[in-house]
């Protein structure tokens, strides 16, 4: 059985999305995959071959004004390449992203993603997690605290630094990168018993 690898493809305006991506880093790696993290904006020929030939890359993005990033945008524009060859064709796909308000438009930016996703030909892997946080007995620290079910969804306050994410929403994070790990290694084999 290979390892599956799995790439995080991302752009951070001041270091909220870094923290969320590390998460996801942090959990695929617990779940056994090799782990690459990549910065859109500064993206290298080398690092597009190491997307090429991952089996899953996850869409990481602030949401600024509604949507993913100016920067992240860029970049999925660039993916254009591989939708004309379908070069990613069936490898998984997944999303996080984080706003300063607790919604924040922050969905609109994880259908982005979703449909990028979709034109490349990929299969997305959604959160599976129920909601947290909202009942009586529940708590803002429960894992998908903000219940969003697409992918994992962060808040912070705009006036905080990167050491202000949430803990509650970076778990989740780490949720998000584990939950693709361990469908990334299913899906391998199951083509291999195929």
């Amino acid at each position: 059985m290979t390892t599956p690898v799995v790439s995080i493809a991302y752009h951070s305006g001041y270091g909220h999305t870094a923290v969320l991506a590390e998460a996801v880093r942090a959990g695929a790696a617990d779940a056994g995959a090799e782990v690459h993290l990549i910065k859109v904006d500064e993206i290298t020929e080398e690092q597009w071959a190491l997307l090429d030939a991952s089996d899953a890359i996850v869409f990481g993005s602030p949401t600024y004004m509604g949507t993913a990033s100016g920067a992240f945008h860029v970049f999925a524009e660039a993916t254009s390449q591989r939708w004309a060859t379908q070069a990613w064709r069936d490898k998984l796909a997944a999303g996080f992203t984080n706003s300063g308000s607790k919604s924040g438009d922050k969905l609109h930016t994880l259908q982005f993603f979703q449909i990028l996703a979709a034109q490349l030909g990929m299969h997305w892997v959604n959160l599976g997690l129920l909601p947290g946080w909202n009942s009586s007995a529940a708590s803002e620290h429960d894992l998908n605290r903000l219940g969003v079910f697409l992918g994992a969804a962060a808040q912070t306050n705009v006036d905080a630094g990167p050491e202000a994410v949430h803990k509650a929403d970076a778990a989740t994070a780490e949720h998000l990168g584990r939950r693709v790990a361990e469908t990334a290694r299913d899906l391998a084999r199951g083509r291999a018993a195929a």
